[in-house]
């Protein structure tokens, strides 16, 4: 039975990160990931811009080269694919981790399984001494919670606006999210109607769209409802409450672009503490170990509810932590596999 140092769940910029930092210190190292490489930029509208610069988004110290101040969803895929390359980073695709627990082999004490699902439908058991959790929180959305959430029409991801050209949509939702895709179907030729259960939209909208969707609001080019709550969606509308007043939205398509959270299910079938209301993982701030002795986390998977607090930019620099917390426990225990 193969035992490796490390497996790093996930295969995004801070799964990533770990892995080259693993491969820097002379780990034996995995990382499995359950759909493609960066899944989740992957699945970000195909025409979106990042906020911040590219050398921001860097790991293992390769350039990002780009011509533009800020680098777009293609060029991040592409950098992301050279990364893997020249590091040739081992990467195992289609496996979903089921659950990571305690070994339960006499021959293999104080290791770790991670039980995998494969896209085919196979199961299997892997096996390592640590066990690094960055699985980021995008595959999660946070529900409304109302009747009719489910319907074909409604979608907690926005990827283009071309499908929507004459069509009534309504997005639910007020940050960054939100404002671009309003903006994007808007000039597509959708009539657009914003809904927000706040009085104003979010601080954290970048600030060259903030003004645009501002301006569309005022002119009411984008219909706006703030202070609002939806609480039905049906095949063609949307129920919101406003004021106490109910108010019915005509709707072919409906966002609801509300934010993403850690996995908790992966949470509790390994066993790994988090808040009830929060989704907030308990772990060390210095090591990032969890609760799960060896299990560690990193990049947005850290951040519970709170998805927006941990980005590309600082949840890069976890993989360097764990992985020299790793290392100093392996050298300890005289089992790094440069001392093997």
């Amino acid at each position: 039975m193969i035992v490796r140092d490390l497996i790093v769940i996930g295969a995004g910029p801070a799964g990533l990160a770990a892995a080259i930092a693993a491969r820097k210190a002379g780990l034996s190292y995995v990382v499995v990931e359950k759909g493609a490489l960066v899944n989740t930029i992957l699945h970000f509208p195909t025409g979106m811009v990042f906020f911040t610069t590219p050398e921001l988004l860097e790991i293992g110290a390769l350039p990002f080269v780009t011509p533009y101040e800020k680098p777009t969803r293609a060029e991040a895929l592409r950098y992301y694919r050279r990364v893997v390359d020249s590091y040739q980073l081992e990467i195992q695709f289609g496996e979903e981790v089921v659950r990571v627990e305690p070994s339960a082999s006499a021959a293999t004490p104080r290791t770790l399984s991670v039980e995998t699902l494969s896209e085919h439908g196979v199961r299997r058991a892997q096996h390592a001494r640590f066990v690094v959790v960055a699985t980021g929180a995008y595959d999660c959305p946070n529900v409304v919670g109302v009747p009719g959430e489910d319907l074909p029409h409604v979608s907690h991801y926005y990827r283009e606006a071309h499908p929507f050209y004459r069509r009534r949509v309504v997005i639910v939702g007020g940050k960054n999210s939100a404002a671009e895709a309003a903006l994007d179907l808007y000039r597509a030729g959708a009539a657009v109607t914003l809904v927000h259960r706040r009085p104003a939209l979010g601080e954290s909208i970048k600030y060259w769209v903030l003004p645009d969707i501002q301006n569309r609001l005022a002119e009411g080019a984008i219909a706006g409802r703030f202070d609002a709550r939806v609480v039905e969606i049906r095949p063609t509308e949307v129920v919101i409450e406003r004021r106490g007043e109910h108010e019915t939205l005509p709707a072919d398509a409906v966002f609801l672009l509300t934010g993403y959270h850690s996995d908790v299910g992966l949470f509790e079938r390994s066993g790994i503490a988090f808040d009830a209301d929060t989704y907030e993982p308990r772990f060390d701030p210095v090591t990032f170990e969890t609760n799960v002795e060896g299990v560690f986390l990193a990049g947005n998977v850290t951040t519970g509810r709170q998805s927006g607090r941990i980005f590309i930019e600082n949840g890069r620099f976890h993989g360097d932590q764990v992985v020299a917390a790793i290392s100093r426990r392996l050298r300890e225990a005289g089992t790094a596999a440069g001392a093997r």
